[in-house]
């Protein structure tokens, strides 16, 4: 029985080495890619943050408007809530556009070079 590893097909791609990494972090497409990532996801998740700790603090301290009645059962703190779902939901539905038109084709671009692709 053999031990040896066949023979790389033609699907596979080059390692590329220790020294090309850190040429490729230290590229302008690399800092593009994380330029693109960062102004998306810093002021995003920041703002989540922010809405997120204002629903807490109101939960903490404004029981009264928290309490206030919409309609039915249905009060504003239910509603902020819910809102909290909702919001993650289109964050992760916006990242996910975002993403694909931004940052993957950057990221591929990068990944081709490196593998001997391009």
């Amino acid at each position: 029985m053999a031990t040896d590893a066949p023979p790389p097909s033609k699907e596979e791609h080059r390692l590329p080495s220790a020294e090309e990494f850190s040429e490729v972090q230290n590229s302008a497409d690399f800092g593009e890619l994380r330029r693109s990532f960062r102004s998306f996801a810093f002021p995003l998740t920041i703002a989540f943050v922010l809405w997120y700790l204002l629903y807490v603090l109101l939960s903490n301290y404004a029981g009264g408007f928290m309490g206030t009645r919409l309609f039915g059962n249905i009060n504003v703190a239910l509603v902020f809530g819910l809102a909290q779902f909702v919001t993650t939901f289109l964050i992760a539905w916006w990242y996910s556009r975002h993403a694909a038109a931004q940052l993957d084709p950057k990221a591929e671009a990068i990944k081709s070079r490196m593998e001997g692709d391009a």
